[in-house]
């Protein structure tokens, strides 16, 4: 997965091998709340600039991820938090743009000096590079 920031989103293109269907042609629901995780993180990471763990997925599977129907989108953003939780809307898109699956991801956050200790977060800088942000260089 490649991830960009866009404004208040973080999205990630990619592109799944036959290996990660379920049944034939339908990219497997527990890869779809796998990368649904990974994408909250790196709202956590970049938006928050901190670390820290999901504390709760709850995912909604709409409609099938067809594999043929190209590469796969995932937008996600900050939806709110509250003390040391943070709330993250997620939408995962099929390859004609779809909206096929949708996630809500609770992350239990870290101070900043033990993100830096227990996890080694080496900072918001290490996520962002200076390239565009405009998706359409996919």
């Amino acid at each position: 997965m490649e991830f960009r920031e866009s404004g208040d989103e973080i999205i990630s293109f990619w592109e799944p091998d036959e290996h990660f269907q379920g049944f034939s042609d339908i990219l497997h629901g527990g890869i779809q709340a796998t990368m649904m995780d990974e994408i909250a993180s790196w709202v956590v990471f970049v938006k928050l600039g901190t670390a820290g763990v999901t504390r709760r997925l709850n995912t909604i599977y709409r409609k099938p991820v067809r594999l043929s129907a190209g590469g796969i989108t995932l937008r996600a953003k900050l939806v709110g938090t509250k003390r040391n939780l943070a709330t993250i809307g997620v939408t995962l898109y099929d390859g004609a743009k779809k909206a096929c699956s949708e996630g809500v991801v609770e992350y239990f956050l870290l101070s900043a000096e033990r993100a830096l200790k227990e996890m080694y977060y080496p900072g918001k800088e290490a996520f962002t590079t200076d390239e565009r942000d405009d998706e359409n260089e996919w």
